[in-house]
């Protein structure tokens, strides 16, 4: 766990783990940033593993539609599934910016997995389904987590994580992602009551009314206070990992400076394994 990070309850049982939390690994390197905060390296060693990548890209397209609506959603276009995850649904696999808002798509769903399945938060996944332009990406605040230490009972240790988190996938040379995202943090506290509100009315939409209730913990930090963590990561392909880069981050002007934790996933071939999902979450639907 960040160390950065408040404590969190309980890990989930492992069987509720999605099973390629596994091939996230925290490698033990830790960098220092210009104003000596520490910056925890972790790596995606994925693998050949095909019922878990099947069950990956699963994972992936219900985030941007659930398997029970894609039949209904797709009729009037007389698509096959296929088609309409592709022309539709998903960022295009090619055709510029595309790929670009793929590859952060892809980067945001790998921190979100983090902050839930081993941080131990609440991660409302509604941020992709209602896009409007599948090649642009969702404003707002990247991934916001949730703590509630008793259902029905405020507690000043409830806790609210927003974490933002910057892609580079296909690059060959060192990246200064992370000071990217550390920027874009810095926006995290002006942009926050707005995200909560699109997270409250989408569950609402959803119909989700009881966790759309727990999202109004949170709405009004004066009269219930709470806890705020903030989080910045840079998700690379090992090529674009350097560690005298990564450490010339420096995150004195974020407002949370004392505290916002930093993270660098990187991993080999990235752009490949999120192509490979996508086209697996498109073919296997």
């Amino acid at each position: 766990m960040t160390a950065n990070l408040p404590p969190a309850p309980p890990a989930p049982p492992q069987e509720l783990q999605p099973a390629q939390i596994k091939w996230l690994v925290n490698t033990g390197q830790k960098i220092k940033t210009t104003d000596n905060k520490t910056i925890e390296v972790w790596e995606l060693r994925h693998q050949k593993d095909d019922a878990i990548l099947s069950a990956w890209a699963k994972h992936i397209r219900n985030h941007y539609c659930s398997d029970n609506q894609i039949d209904y959603l797709r009729k009037g276009y007389g698509y096959s599934r296929a088609e309409y995850l592709s022309k539709i649904k998903f960022p295009d696999a090619s055709n510029p910016p595309g790929p670009s808002i793929r590859s952060g798509d892809f980067a945001e769903l790998i921190v979100a997995d983090y902050v839930e399945f081993l941080l131990n938060y609440w991660v409302p996944r509604t941020r992709y389904a209602d896009k409007t332009i599948r090649n642009e990406s969702t404003k707002g605040c990247d991934i916001i987590g949730f703590k509630i230490i008793k259902s029905g009972r405020d507690s000043k240790s409830d806790t609210l994580a927003i974490f933002e988190s910057k892609a580079d996938l296909t690059g060959q040379k060192a990246s200064s992602r992370l000071q990217d995202a550390v920027n874009d943090s810095s926006k995290d506290p002006t942009r926050k009551p707005e995200s909560l509100n699109a997270i409250k009315q989408r569950l609402f939409d959803q119909q989700k009314f009881g966790e759309a209730e727990k999202i109004e913990r949170f709405q009004n930090p004066v009269d219930r206070p709470y806890q705020e963590t903030y989080g910045a990561v840079a998700v690379l392909s090992t090529p674009c990992f350097d560690g005298p880069t990564t450490s010339k981050t420096d995150t004195s002007k974020h407002p949370a400076a004392q505290t916002v934790a930093l993270l660098v996933i990187h991993g080999g071939e990235l752009m490949s394994l999120a192509h490979e999902l996508y086209a697996r979450a498109i073919n296997e639907a």
